[in-house]
């Protein structure tokens, strides 16, 4: 290991990776089983039972590769899949790729179990099953340079971009100075900031890639003939898509970007990361980020033990898996949801806190969260989770110079 101790009781995997969090997950592989997989779920709740799946029929690479690596994730520990039993899900497929990491993973196919009641009390006892042996996960201690970090924003208003968008940044900067991994997104919210991205690319050739992530973006946008700015960001006073930008930006931070990766791609090396989240090819799936909770499911499935959630307006949502950090922007919004978030960015805008310390702040707020401490959103039992169809095509090692 090399780095500073993160925490000394991370939960160790069988292929070497480490837990913040040890849960079980409930996996629907379809709407129909959906009802089912939530009502075997909702006892076990309160104790680090979470739900999450793919609510269509038709098979899809992207959705197959996005479960593969959530169900894998350092903070699971086991796993629940229920099928309904006609859908085209790769059931035994991700059966397979659960068990080959050694976690313990068990399947119900509702129309094998005799329907809805018989399949939710055969849950059940395979939950509390899992659970008991959940208490003997080993171990081990955890560094900071073994430590992935995601980043996201929504609900921004016009303080976003000046107070929790670059403390997010400089927080940032701290943690790649230590080797941790960090990984930003929104690549439709970068729109007009991307020659600043190529200035900071690790290479030339992913300066290109940077650039054409965008443009890729913009060109989804223009297709759908709408873009990501909201009625509610205006209403919280931002005027342009390219002010939001600016803002979304400023969570990047000022290190150097060490690569691009999509969606289930885990980085191999500590550094700074550009998440692209708009699908490859034709514009086929609607709005390429269907929500928040959309892309902070993508950032997770790229490895993120914690996730960086700055708002304005004052989201509340959480996540399955990870735990969701909330910094608040704006300082009227901390004090009308005090409940629902984790830093009050907003007392950089009243003069009483600097960018710096804020950061600051953040960093030791991660470091306590990976040692047990709940977040605001876990608190509240906050376990959102959303997954649709998407297409993807492999990235290529010049998204990703930095590793040898």
């Amino acid at each position: 290991m090399n780095g500073s101790i993160l925490t000394s009781n991370a939960y160790l995997r069988s292929d070497g990776r480490k837990g913040i969090r040890n849960i079980v997950s409930v996996v629907y592989l379809v709407e129909c089983a959906h009802h089912v997989a939530r009502e075997i779920q909702l006892p076990f709740r309160e104790q680090g039972v979470h739900l999450l799946g793919f609510s269509g029929c038709y098979p899809n690479e992207y959705s197959f590769r996005m479960m593969r690596s959530l169900c894998t994730h350092p903070n699971v520990g086991a796993v629940l899949l229920v099928s309904l039993g006609c859908e085209g899900f790769n059931r035994r497929g991700l059966l397979e790729a659960i068990r080959e990491t050694g976690r313990e993973a068990e399947l119900l196919v509702i129309q094998n179990e005799g329907g809805t009641r018989s399949t939710i009390q055969a849950g059940r006892e395979q939950l509390a099953h899992m659970l008991q042996a959940l208490e003997q996960t080993p171990r081990s201690a955890m560094t900071i340079d073994e430590l992935i970090v995601g980043t996201v924003c929504g609900g921004s208003d016009g303080t976003s971009g000046i107070t929790a968008n670059p403390a997010i940044g400089r927080a940032f900067d701290q943690l790649v100075s230590e080797n941790a991994c960090c990984i930003f997104e929104e690549t439709g919210e970068l729109i007009g900031c991307e020659h600043i991205m190529v200035s900071r690319a690790a290479t030339p050739e992913l300066g290109d890639i940077l650039n054409a992530s965008v443009a890729k973006a913009a060109r989804y946008y223009a297709t759908l003939g709408h873009g990501s700015f909201a009625p509610g960001n205006a209403d919280g006073g931002l005027t342009t898509q390219e002010e939001k930008s600016m803002g979304a930006y400023s969570k990047s931070g000022s290190s150097p970007i060490s690569g691009l990766i999509k969606p289930g791609d885990v980085p191999r090396t500590g550094g700074l990361y550009l998440l692209d989240v708009v699908p490859d090819g034709e514009v086929r799936f609607g709005f390429p980020n269907i929500n928040d909770n959309a892309e902070i499911a993508e950032l997770i499935a790229c490895g993120s033990h914690v996730i960086l959630f700055a708002t304005g307006r004052g989201s509340v949502v959480g996540s399955a898996i990870s735990p969701v950090i909330k910094v608040c922007a704006n300082p009227e919004t901390f004090r009308n949801l005090p409940e629902d978030m984790d830093v009050n960015a907003g007392r950089i805008l009243e003069g009483r806190a600097g960018l710096d310390e804020v950061g600051d702040e953040i960093h030791s707020l991660i470091t306590r969260v990976a040692n047990g401490q709940p977040t605001a959103s876990e608190s509240l039992g906050h376990q959102e989770f959303v997954l649709g169809y998407k297409s993807f095509e492999p990235i290529g090692p010049t998204c990703h110079p930095t590793y040898q």
